[in-house]
């Protein structure tokens, strides 16, 4: 009986080896990346975790195709920032703005602080929104810090030195369009 328990074990192992990577694995790796690129795009921490299960949503409807992914990280991060694109346009930015402000405030700065940290940060954002397209887009996937210009190129589909040039712009014109 032992050996052919064994033998179901072994069968089962290499059936998960051709099945590709373990969900529970890539949610564990992924979540908070993924969480943070749905946040940069749609400001509102409840909408940034529905996306985030959306994604694990197609990840297992598309569990088969996994095993050919050759890099699983941009992969992802790519179906994040689409599906979050697609959110933010059916809800209009200002709308999800206050209660993104309110999340980024510390809690423990004066009443008067708040305020005025919130306009800053009002102010920023904005200046972001009018950011050309793919500025915006390669600015907020290299704000993270955690993806590389590669990762970065890979996700919108440019060259490395395309991203480097797109988010060189983009600060260039952030300098010239906020104050100190």
């Amino acid at each position: 009986m032992e050996a052919i328990g064994e033998q179901s074990l072994t069968v089962f192992s290499a059936e998960r080896v051709l099945a590709g990577p373990d969900l529970a694995a890539l949610v564990r790796d992924y979540s908070g990346l993924l969480y943070r690129v749905a946040l940069s795009v749609v400001r509102n921490s409840a909408e940034a975790e529905d996306i985030v299960q959306d994604v694990f949503l197609r990840v297992l409807e598309r569990e088969a195709e996994l095993v050919r992914i050759a890099e699983i990280r941009p992969w992802l991060v790519r179906i994040t920032w689409n599906l979050a694109i697609d959110r933010r346009r059916k809800v209009r930015p200002d709308q999800m703005e206050d209660l993104f402000l309110a999340e980024l405030a510390s809690r423990e700065a004066p009443t008067d602080r708040l305020f005025e940290d919130a306009q800053r940060m009002r102010q920023v954002l904005h200046a972001i929104e009018r950011l050309p397209k793919y500025e915006r887009q390669a600015l907020l996937l290299s704000a993270m810090q955690e993806l590389s210009n590669a990762e970065i190129a890979a996700v919108m589909g440019k060259s490395e030195s395309g991203v480097r040039s797109l988010i060189f712009r983009a600060r260039a014109r952030l300098r010239e369009r906020l104050p100190d």
